[in-house]
């Protein structure tokens, strides 16, 4: 049984828990939003950057701002589909099979770089991430609510790495980069960390519970037609674009249109505006488009891409507050 929640409640919840992780982290106000727009809306976030730019801080940081289970597993080549979703073994002092549980029923997963696992065990989250269940072996058991990969990589080093296939892209509901500090964040991060490791003072903020309830009730967030149709034509100029071979599925739309749910939370509205979608795409489609080979050559070119589309895509002009009253 669930409770449902007023907006303000969601907000509330959501600001506690960005202030408890920003007691951790220096000036990653947008990465932190990111992670609580894919928390809050039952999906994933994949962080990509450089080493030792804070994706795996954030990470504990933000799980230990809830009261739930957390498990953090390191992705390497010799690392088995069966550690991450568990096997049947032989018990041999009872005489009977026994199921052992891996790493994904918890409900936060940290997969820390994740793209040095093989292609078979990136496999083994498919299922998990986005039917919140595990087959093995012919039966099928489900996992525990919430339940939010967050994952790492690194985009620099190649060697012993395995890119994510598009498949597994698309199970992510946001991509994100931390982002090297300015010089002010710098400077404060070596005060903060001079002596102790605030992580280490924490304290949960959220239970698991809470969660539960705002991932059930965010959807009461007014969305008008007009965002609606919005949201298609924005996606039908990928599809349709000429740098681009895969544009972005229905998944992926309907990816865009909880994030921005949550996204109007956050921004102290119960309604759905084009900004707010105009603020998700980068984060929602950058991963999910396919440019050719020849638009490949600059860098953060999807993100150049997507910017064009929607400077060309009409913006609804209706009034959106008045539609919602």
């Amino acid at each position: 049984m669930w409770t449902v929640l007023e907006i303000s409640e969601i907000r509330n919840l959501a600001l506690s828990i960005r202030e408890n992780i920003e007691k951790v982290i220096v000036g990653k106000g947008d990465v932190i939003d990111r992670f609580l727009i894919a928390l809050l809306s039952s999906g994933h976030i994949l962080l990509e950057d450089v080493p030792g730019t804070g994706k795996t801080l954030l990470a504990k940081a933000a799980a230990k701002s809830i009261d739930g289970n957390f498990r953090r597993i390191q992705f390497t080549p010799d690392l088995l589909p069966s550690d991450l979703t568990g096997i049947n073994f032989y018990n041999q002092k009872k005489g009977e099979f026994e199921f052992r549980a891996g790493a994904v029923f918890t409900n936060l997963l940290l997969a820390d770089e994740i793209n040095r696992a093989t292609p078979r065990t990136q496999s083994a989250l498919l299922e998990c991430m986005e039917e919140r269940q595990v087959t093995i072996d012919g039966e099928t058991r489900r996992l525990s609510a919430p339940f939010i990969v967050i994952a790492t990589q690194n985009p620099v080093e190649t060697q012993g790495t395995f890119p994510l296939p598009e498949a597994q892209l698309d199970r992510f509901l946001i991509k994100a980069e931390m982002g090297y500090p300015t010089a002010d964040e710098g400077a404060a991060i070596l005060r903060r960390f001079q002596s102790d490791n605030p992580l280490d003072t924490i304290e949960p903020v959220a239970t698991a519970a809470q969660i539960v309830d705002a991932q059930k009730s965010f959807t009461r967030v007014f969305v008008s037609d007009d965002i609606m149709q919005y949201i298609i034509r924005i996606a039908e100029e990928t599809r349709t674009h000429q740098d681009i071979i895969l544009g972005v599925s229905p998944r992926g739309t309907q990816a865009l249109l909880r994030a921005s749910q949550v996204c109007a939370i956050l921004r102290g509205r119960d309604f759905v505006t084009p900004d707010d979608i105009r603020e998700m795409v980068p984060s929602v489609f950058g991963h999910r488009i396919i440019l050719k080979s020849s638009a490949r050559i600059k860098k953060n070119q999807n993100l150049a891409i997507l910017s064009a589309i929607l400077s060309s895509v009409p913006v609804p002009t209706e009034d959106i507050r008045a539609k919602r009253s």
